[in-house]
């Protein structure tokens, strides 16, 4: 599969940002539902004066729920359009989106861009707090109530354990075809002055319900329910445990893509349509 722009056309990138409240996620559904896509897409459309619509590519696929403050995602438009209506194109979509979704930069691609396949790295926002009273009442829709205390020294001790390449098959929901290895490059967590705990987590990539499992299974070590070794015995295991349960959505924020170089981009889009496998045990 190639990443050359179809001749007459440009890859544009987008870094945008959304609440997620009202969106049944970022992809387009049938049946009308309100998406970060469509929205955006309905958007371009329209101050381009275009017939058609110019589908966008995504780096992170969010789900209902989920916000974003550092998406990013391209469009190839045909090179008149771009050429007519760039200088104006920021402008013109903050006057045309609702106040829950914004693009804060638009910039033609360097060549191999992708946004989905060039990402080295994604990282994730989980926000929870533990505080008796509940949430304060102005970030209730960005941060979760845990009605327990949470050990965060305890959490971050089972977060260790699950450092790495492994095959998160018992915290990812499975789909036909796809594999569950990735690679979990950080998780951390961090009790602010507010009490909020914020959970760190970044990966090369994020198989669906991983993030929200995952916290679900820290949080059950956090409260004492489990003991710091018991989300690495799940892993291990690479079965669901009806025991992880997948958080609510509100507490997650994408917060960052990284790529690497552009000289690198597209090798590293290359590289990640490769479908991984562990190396198997033994020698050779």
């Amino acid at each position: 599969m190639s990443d050359e722009v179809e001749a007459g056309h440009v890859r544009v990138r987008l870094d945008l940002s959304y609440d997620g409240s009202e969106f049944s996620g970022w992809a387009k559904q049938a049946g009308g539902r309100r998406t970060v896509q469509g929205e955006i897409e309905d958007a371009l459309r329209t101050v381009t004066r275009s017939r058609e619509t110019h589908e966008l590519t995504v780096a992170g696929r969010t789900d209902a729920g989920v916000h974003a403050r550092g998406q990013v995602a391209h469009v190839d438009l045909p090179r008149e359009v771009w050429t007519e209506h760039h200088q104006k194109l920021l402008k013109r979509l903050a006057g045309r989106l609702s106040r829950d979704v914004r693009v804060w930069a638009l910039r033609e691609a360097p060549s191999g861009f992708n946004a989905r396949f060039s990402a080295v790295w994604r990282r994730y926002a989980y926000r929870v707090t533990d505080n008796p009273g509940g949430v304060d009442p102005l970030l209730r829709s960005h941060v979760l109530w845990h009605d327990w205390p949470l050990d965060v020294d305890a959490m971050n001790e089972a977060a260790r354990g699950l450092l790495g390449e492994h095959d998160f098959a018992a915290y990812c929901k499975k789909r036909e075809g796809a594999t569950t290895i990735r690679t979990l490059q950080e998780l951390s967590l961090v009790r602010g002055d507010d009490g909020i705990i914020t959970a760190t987590v970044r990966a090369d990539a994020f198989c669906h319900n991983m993030v929200r499992s995952l916290i679900g299974a820290l949080l059950f070590v956090g409260d004492g329910h489990r003991p710091a070794d018991w989300p690495g015995k799940v892993l291990a295991a690479g079965v669901r445990d009806s025991a992880v349960h997948v958080v609510r959505p509100h507490g997650l924020t994408l917060e960052e893509v990284g790529y690497p170089a552009d000289e690198l981009l597209a090798a590293r889009s290359k590289e990640a349509r490769n479908k991984r496998s562990l190396p198997s045990a033994g020698c050779c």
